[in-house]
């Protein structure tokens, strides 16, 4: 009975390990969420680097979008130089300059914050959203890799009931490896992603 105990014990011990290394390896896919819908708006926060930007263009023409929404808050960089003076204003006159016609594209500016900057830009659009005649009850929102899945968390848990969200992963200019825990770029991105999106789950950002 006691060594029958112990290699149960002994086999789930294994498989536990084993589903602890399968769930570490995919980690960045389980991050990176790609669940788009049949949607009104494509929503775009404006902070991705500009080879995601290049990738709104094709996302738009391809869905049955009427209208694009770009969320950002405050330039980190070249504020007091830059014509435009956050980034959801650069972003949208970013796609405007690659070929969108100016009347698709909107910016929905996020105000400034030191903490739960995703969570400000959706209340923000939020907010926009209500006061504009804008009526729309879907949106896929257009973000970067491993930020996906909290974002759409996010966004969705402060537009629902009224707005469906989907969303979309954009691909980092450079692929994670298989192996992203021997990078320095894979540990930096996917674990501090990781606590994030864990941390968002008990956060009530309906309060």
């Amino acid at each position: 009975m006691a060594a029958f105990i112990l290699i149960s014990l002994g086999v789930g011990l294994v498989g536990a390990i084993a589903l602890l290394i399968y769930w570490i390896i995919h980690l960045p896919d389980f991050l990176c969420l790609n669940a788009p819908i049949d949607a009104e708006v494509l929503v775009v926060e404006g902070w991705i680097p500009d080879h995601a930007v290049k990738g709104v263009i094709s996302e738009f023409y391809q869905g049955a979008y009427r209208q694009i929404i770009t969320t950002g808050p405050p330039l980190w960089k070249g504020f007091y130089l830059s014509e435009y003076k956050n980034f959801a204003e650069l972003t949208a006159a970013t796609l405007v300059t690659l070929g969108l016609p100016k009347e698709a594209v909107v910016a929905a500016p996020t105000l400034p914050t030191d903490l739960y900057r995703t969570y400000t830009a959706a209340v923000c659009l939020r907010q926009w959203l209500t006061s504009s005649d804008v009526n729309t009850k879907s949106i896929n929102l257009y973000t970067l890799g491993c930020h996906a899945r909290r974002s759409w968390l996010i966004f969705k848990t402060v537009l629902a009931p009224e707005i469906e969200v989907g969303v979309i992963a954009a691909s980092p200019e450079k692929q994670l490896p298989k192996r992203w825990w021997k990078s320095s770029v894979g540990v930096r991105t996917v674990l501090p992603e990781t606590i994030a999106y864990f941390h968002a789950r008990f956060v009530n950002w309906k309060a």
